[in-house]
């Protein structure tokens, strides 16, 4: 009878594992790992901005936040959740996200911003199944509706190809490995650089002599590539090799049967073995452990600020995860969903470790970031700051509808930060290209971690461009505030509108006070307590 109810009770305890949403799952990992109390849940407005600006790249605006506030039902968070998966927002900022990732800022090879952006966004717009985006970028041709893949490998030069998919697909920073053993990571060997290097040594650009369009072709592979250590005199070679896999044979074929299709239209002949098309299979497979763990600690980075495995391109064995089995977990749940991309955020979002707030109620001296304990603050990326500011300032549809003279003089970038250019930038594509010079990285460089600077500080503080917004235009905030009679709508209008939340009561005194000290100039005072917001780590931050 004993065993018959232990039985009982191990089937409902299996069924109610079984059932967990790996939302959940996720929480109950952590919690595992927390070591200390962690941060009480977000109130609405931190996660009504953070889920916004995660999934739609911007803030919401003021009558948003209040609606949001004012509804009680208790699944409002997840409905959210999924309205914001669904809209064109969602599209256009993960193209954002995933072009910083991939691209790292660089314009690469033939295909156009326009083209790639398209790309993706329609991707985005649907299902993405990331093995299938990877695997359209790696076995990119040029050729049928994919054909914008083929610029994330650019001018196809063999050596940036192998190191960038080791580092974007695998999580393997193998650039030390094209010389030598890796010197610090031992689990990094240079028959790992050489083995990608194999499947893409034949890739090469062709242009079409009919249509006038670029390709990706692939030569003839016949034999495997040699390497040497610069620590060593002996030469080794080998054929295609993913990391941890078997080396794959080059087949030979006899005279005249090497290729499936002729040459044609100025393009070489097809041959039948395409080492590069089989990377991009067997990189993505679902049992390529490294493809997937590394997939999953990107998206839980975008997500959370911080990867399970952290830095990125940093997975190896003296490195371990923070958090071995939740990482195992999203890999084989990403697997089992097909590689679904949304569901995967989805996931996240509605989790509880997600939707912590930044601030634990107790104070301890310290909370570790790989602890999860607290939400970890992210940066702005330089395209979200933008929407942000438009946003919050109210100019969002006036830049958009600014057109440019096509027979005005090219806007001098140049001299627009040196001070020599004192006109305005004509175009919101002018503005956002000044935002990612002041804000994001170098090209070839990746933006991971917040990397302050005294010139993102002064340019908030004094552009003329941010300057210009905090004057009254029509609709603007500053015009909407100068209506308002009472200090503490202007408070409440001012601090929904920047920092979506309402002010304290200290700040609705400090508002009235403010305004009370420079009644003989209102509209700059309330141009001041509105450029204060905007300088704050709390606008600067999504927290």
């Amino acid at each position: 009878m004993r065993a018959f109810i232990l039985i009982c009770l191990l089937q409902t305890s299996l069924s109610g594992w079984a059932a967990e949403h790996l939302h959940q799952s996720i929480d109950r990992l952590i919690s595992a790992k927390a070591q200390g109390a962690t941060a009480p849940t977000s109130d609405d407005s931190e996660f009504f901005r953070r889920v916004q600006l995660d999934f739609s790249g911007t803030i919401p605006k003021a009558s948003e936040v209040r609606a949001f506030l004012k509804n009680k039902s208790p699944d409002k968070r997840t409905k959210l959740i999924d309205q914001l998966l669904g809209r064109d927002t969602f599209a256009a900022h993960w193209t954002d996200r995933l072009t910083v990732m991939l691209l790292e800022r660089q314009n690469l090879g033939k295909v156009t911003e326009e083209e790639w952006r398209g790309y993706l966004t329609k991707v985005l717009k649907g299902k993405p199944e990331w093995d299938v985006m990877a695997r359209e970028m790696i076995a990119a041709t040029g050729r049928g509706e994919a054909r914008p893949a083929m610029k994330f490998l650019g001018a196809a030069n063999h050596h940036e190809m192998t190191e960038g998919i080791a580092q974007l697909f695998l999580g393997m920073d193998l650039k030390c490995a094209k010389c030598h053993d890796h010197p610090s990571v031992d689990d990094w060997k240079q028959e790992h650089y050489w083995g990608l290097f194999t499947y893409l040594n034949q890739t090469k650009l062709g242009t079409n002599s009919k249509d006038k369009q670029t390709y990706l072709v692939e030569g003839l592979a016949t034999k495997k590539v040699e390497f040497q250590s610069v620590f060593e005199t002996e030469k080794k070679n080998t054929g295609p090799r993913l990391p941890g896999g078997k080396e794959i044979a080059i087949p030979t074929f006899e005279k005249g049967q090497e290729f499936e299709e002729p040459a044609s239209d100025g393009l070489p002949a097809v041959p039948k073995f395409r080492p590069r098309e089989l990377l991009a299979r067997n990189l993505t497979a679902k049992d390529n452990t490294y493809f997937v763990r590394n997939s999953v600690n990107r998206f839980w980075f975008l997500m959370m600020g911080r990867g399970l495995v952290h830095p990125l391109d940093e997975v190896h064995g003296k490195n371990p995860p923070s958090h071995p089995a939740l990482l195992d977990l999203l890999a084989k749940e990403f697997v089992a969903h097909g590689f679904d991309m949304k569901w995967l955020l989805r996931e996240i979002a509605l989790s509880e470790s997600y939707q912590r707030s930044s601030r634990l109620s107790a104070k301890p001296k310290s909370v570790k970031a790989a602890s999860y304990r607290t939400a970890h603050p992210k940066a702005l990326t330089p395209e979200q700051l933008l929407n942000a500011v438009l946003k919050a300032t109210g100019n969002l549809e006036k830049v958009r509808a600014m057109k440019v003279d096509p027979d005005a003089e090219k806007f001098d970038r140049k001299g627009y930060f040196t001070g020599t250019n004192l006109d305005l930038p004509p175009s919101l594509d002018e503005i956002r290209a000044i935002f990612v010079q002041t804000y994001g990285n170098p090209p070839g460089e990746a933006e991971v971690d917040f990397m302050p600077g005294l010139n993102k500080s002064l340019f908030l503080m004094n552009d003329k461009l941010i300057i210009h917004w905090l004057k009254p235009h029509e609709g603007n905030l500053i015009e909407r505030l100068t209506k308002m009679k009472t200090a503490e709508a202007i408070a409440e209008e001012l601090y929904l509108s920047v920092l979506a939340r309402f002010p304290t009561e200290d700040e609705e005194a400090t508002t009235d006070n403010y305004l009370k000290r420079n009644e003989n100039r209102r509209e700059g005072a309330l141009g001041d307590l509105a450029w204060a917001l905007l300088n704050s780590a709390e606008f600067r931050l999504n927290h």
